[in-house]
């Protein structure tokens, strides 16, 4: 079976493992990239997306969309993580393609409206580009099959505060919009994602099936293990986003829960993703807050293997 996607992007180490594995699946079908601050300002997410499609001689649109939070000032870049081009400094040769006009919430809502019911959005950066797409066209969650994000951290501590993930901290207002929308939503957090720390050998692995790609990959990622591998006895990095992707291959890899779900706009909370699983509460207040769906537990052979064979 074949998915159509909308890839929501911010590129980003796992960004571009997460895209190359996207491109390299026979049962996706990359209908464009579009792109958000995040990992790396804007305007530099939407050259690397440019980049990796040159890289991987894929034609698709490209598409450059928000470049702040829906409310607050500029965040920070995660530099010290991803480096200073978002490639872990490998400097890969810019690409000479040229954007699509759109706004990235623009080519959201016309591609739904293109392929009523038929697309996912897999969002893996901050989610203003949805929030705007929402406003943009509000039947935007009767257009789309679904919106998978990785982002969020239901069960366990976050990775930028000690309750909130990166993804969703980085744009919280407009995460509760998105949360809040009446559409299947399936979120990747820290649940699931750090419990799959992949070694030098990965890398390697993915280097030789694929020599350009992989590759890529392969040497970007050195500086990214260099940061998951601070105060560690093994060297690791964590490829979070490629797993909404995976999920789409083949559900039958990860556990999920059912749950009604908020994101907190409180100044100390703020980007915390709290879900109250179906038939723990009986507020109102979470009683009307919309279910969405959590991944908690993930087969990890079986996920490795299946990027490696992919790629």
């Amino acid at each position: 079976m074949s998915h159509k996607i909308i890839l929501d992007t911010d590129p980003g180490i796992d960004d571009a493992m997460a895209i190359f594995f996207a491109f390299q699946s026979p049962d996706i079908d990359v209908l464009g990239l579009t792109t958000v601050y995040g990992n790396v300002p804007v305007e530099m997410a939407a050259q690397n997306a440019l980049t990796l499609c040159e890289m991987a001689e894929v034609d698709i649109p490209v598409c450059k969309g928000v470049g702040m939070p829906w409310v607050g000032p500029q965040s920070k870049y995660a530099h010290f993580v991803h480096g200073d081009d978002g490639f872990g400094d490998v400097c890969p040769k810019p690409s000479k393609r040229e954007l699509d006009p759109r706004s990235s919430a623009q080519f959201i809502v016309d591609m739904a409206r293109q392929h009523p019911g038929e697309i996912t959005v897999v969002a893996i950066g901050p989610l203003g580009n949805l929030a705007l797409a929402l406003r943009l066209e509000p039947e935007l969650p009767k257009l789309l099959k679904g919106v998978s994000i990785m982002g969020g951290a239901a069960f366990v501590p976050g990775n930028v505060t000690p309750v909130a993930e990166a993804n969703i901290w980085n744009d919280a207002y407009a995460a509760e919009i998105v949360f809040a929308a009446d559409w299947n939503l399936t979120m990747f957090g820290l649940d699931v994602t750090m419990t799959v720390p992949f070694e030098p050998a990965f890398l390697e692995s993915l280097r030789e099936n694929n020599a350009k790609l992989g590759g890529f990959v392969h040497d970007a990622a050195q500086f990214y293990m260099d940061f998951y591998s601070q105060n560690r006895e093994n060297r690791v990095c964590f490829f979070h986003d490629a797993m909404p992707i995976a999920h789409l291959v083949d559900p039958s890899l990860f556990e999920i829960v059912r749950g009604h779900a908020r994101v907190s706009t409180d100044p100390l909370n703020i980007g915390q993703t709290s879900v109250a699983p179906e038939n723990t509460t009986a507020s109102p207040d979470w009683l009307e807050a919309q279910q969405i769906d959590v991944a908690v537990k993930v087969d990890k052979e079986r996920l490795t293997k299946l990027y490696i064979d992919t790629y």
